[in-house]
């Protein structure tokens, strides 16, 4: 599926990084081409550094991107791309933590996101009820994805590979691509 992607993609995990056993993980074992954003301290969410950090990666290539976010990545991410959405094509943003347990809200966009965007979320998270995560997604211009009780969508829910995560991504690309040209 993502193999056939005419995008960069770069994974933006969350706090502590993403275990080997965590679904983004597994992504870029199946598909070498995905990208990382690495954080210098993956303990301390500090919003502010986060963002700068994927602001920087992001410059880094000037193909057409897509960003695969979890949990307080997802929070760098939208800050990132709402301050500058230069070369990003979509976001798939997983179980958002919920800026207002971070003292965070005022940082992240209150606003329609400059591209097309997917957030999901589970109904039993315990970093952002579900309510919230649409709340969000509703500022964000965000299509809502509910998929049920899968707690964190994290390695501890059990996803594997998750089939139904590439296929959002594959949906996300296709609207990514009916938004506007691709420059090449």
């Amino acid at each position: 599926m993502p193999a056939s992607l005419p995008f960069r993609v770069l994974i933006a995990p969350g706090l502590y990084d993403s275990s080997p056993d965590h679904w983004q993980s597994r992504w870029q074992r199946l598909y070498p081409s995905f990208e990382r954003v690495q954080q210098d301290d993956w303990s301390t969410p500090d919003l502010l550094a986060w963002s700068a950090r994927v602001d920087e990666v992001r410059r880094r290539d000037a193909r057409p991107t897509l960003i695969v976010a979890h949990s307080f990545g997802c929070l760098a991410s939208v800050r990132s791309v709402a301050r500058d959405p230069d070369h990003v094509a979509g976001l798939l943003l997983v179980a958002p933590a919920d800026p207002d347990k971070f003292d965070v809200a005022t940082l992240v966009p209150q606003a329609a996101l400059p591209c097309p965007s997917i957030v999901i979320a589970s109904t039993n998270d315990p970093w952002m009820p579900q309510d919230r995560a649409r709340e969000w997604a509703g500022r964000w211009g965000s299509t809502f994805v509910d998929v049920g009780a899968l707690g964190h969508i994290n390695a501890e829910s059990g996803l594997k590979d998750w089939l139904f995560g590439q296929q959002q991504l594959q949906i996300l690309a296709e609207r990514a691509h009916n938004a506007k040209p691709l420059q090449y």
